[in-house]
């Protein structure tokens, strides 16, 4: 799949607040997420983002 900055992706996993939707805020050999929930961020390795994706939409 081809990720951009700027793009929603779904997660296996919901987050705790209950969103399981997440904006990429960087994109390379580690990932910047932003939740769609409760906007907080992480960093995750882009070999578990490709893992657990169930959907991709552009904005």
């Amino acid at each position: 799949m081809e990720y951009q900055v700027g793009d929603i992706v779904k997660l296996k996993k919901v987050h705790p607040c209950g969103s399981s939707e997440w904006e990429i805020l960087r994109v390379g050999a580690d990932f910047r997420l932003k939740c769609m929930g409760c906007g907080r961020q992480i960093m995750i390795a882009r070999k578990l983002v490709e893992k657990n994706t169930r959907g991709l939409r552009k904005p």
